[in-house]
């Protein structure tokens, strides 16, 4: 009659101490997947403000040579893949290994980055969107202060 007690209480000791590691588990867990994913938002939103630069970058780089804004963000790539000054200088204007066909869309969602153009006042002015948050650069009230100004900046 001992041993079968002595197995029953053996049998419960594994059956908690199964339970133990399967609740620790579970908690790592719910701790740790919250943590990651906002670390993971932060990297996105880190990749879309970079691509966003790199549009300020190819926008000023524009004016600076043709003394206007480009109308489209596809003008702009096709620009940046034709003209041989930039396809030369790319690398050192943008960073290694520049892709300019992804540079209109945001690294969030793959979508079109929103080009607003205003040459209505003395000062041409820009404002690029990020359709997936609100972030922006530029500005189209004719605020020649803010520019080049990016939101988060």
């Amino acid at each position: 009659m001992a041993s079968s007690s002595r197995a029953v209480q053996t049998a419960m000791q594994v059956i908690l101490a199964i339970a133990i590691i399967g609740l620790t588990y579970f908690l790592y867990v719910s701790i740790t997947a919250p943590y990651e994913a906002v670390e993971r938002q932060k990297e996105v939103t880190e990749m879309t403000r970079s691509r966003m630069d790199q549009v300020r970058a190819a926008m000023i780089e524009y004016q600076r040579r043709n003394g206007r804004y480009v109308s489209t963000l596809d003008s702009l790539v096709l620009w940046l893949k034709t003209d041989s000054t930039m396809v030369a200088s790319s690398d050192s204007i943008f960073a290694a290994g520049f892709m300019a066909d992804s540079l209109p869309f945001s690294p969030r969602t793959g979508k079109e980055f929103e080009l607003a153009i205003n040459d209505t006042s003395r000062t041409s002015t820009y404002r690029i969107d990020d359709p997936d948050s609100g972030d922006y650069i530029g500005t189209v009230s004719g605020d020649v202060t803010q520019l080049n100004a990016a939101s988060w900046e």
